[in-house]
């Protein structure tokens, strides 16, 4: 009878011991609500020392004339700040699939590197990545929403 009380107790205070360090790690991980948080900012939210997102028309990935308007504004904002880094984000509407989308936003994303780089920014400032349809700005299943969530979103990388 003691052997099994002394099995017990032991396994009692193995599982309190696994418990306590279990809650003082989850702790010091980031939640799901901050973890996609950039310190430095991003266009979408407007923190991104006056860069401008630039949005696109359905299933294109064609600078108009606007889009180059708010491109050449963003040129200048590098200029003026030499050592700023971006990251261009490209993102799509929620019409097709994963693997088109992914490929509608580099090529986003490229675009818009590409007339950065042509108004004399160096291209090692600037890093691409496509988000697909993965990060919506608006999940509301309309056209308004669509036309806002096809867009490139400018992350600053580095002051």
């Amino acid at each position: 009878m003691n052997k099994i009380l002394m099995l017990t107790l032991a396994a009692t205070l193995s599982m309190t011991a696994c418990t306590k360090k279990q809650k003082v790690e989850e702790s010091t991980l980031p939640t799901a609500a901050n973890a996609d948080e950039n310190a430095n900012g991003d266009s979408d939210n407007g923190k991104a020392m006056g860069l401008q997102t630039v949005h696109f028309a359905y299933d294109n990935y064609t600078l108009d004339a606007e889009a180059k308007s708010q491109l050449k504004a963003n040129a200048q904002i590098l200029k003026d700040k030499a050592s700023l880094k971006i990251q261009v984000e490209g993102h799509c509407d929620r019409h097709g699939g994963i693997q088109y989308n992914v490929a509608l936003g580099e090529k986003r994303a490229n675009a818009a590197k590409k007339f950065l780089v042509s108004l004399g920014i160096k291209a090692d400032r600037i890093t691409t990545i496509s988000f697909g349809k993965e990060k919506p700005l608006d999940s509301s299943e309309t056209e308004a929403a669509d036309a806002k969530n096809r867009r490139d979103n400018f992350v600053v990388t580095s002051r």
